[in-house]
């Protein structure tokens, strides 16, 4: 299932950088999660950043 918040083109790229075929369920769970962790790191800093400037 697709879904219909993320573009087509991104969710196949992202789709594509997790996959594996050794994988029962499909996909790398230590990439997807190093993904997600990064993402919310990336996040962070700038909810760090934003709060600085509302100080």
């Amino acid at each position: 299932m697709k879904s219909k918040v993320v573009p087509e083109k991104v969710y196949e790229e992202i789709a594509s950088m997790i996959s594996s075929e050794e994988s029962v369920v499909g996909i790398d769970a230590k990439k997807t999660h190093i993904i997600i962790i990064h993402k919310l790191q990336e996040i962070e800093k700038r909810l760090d950043a934003i709060e600085k400037k509302l100080s």
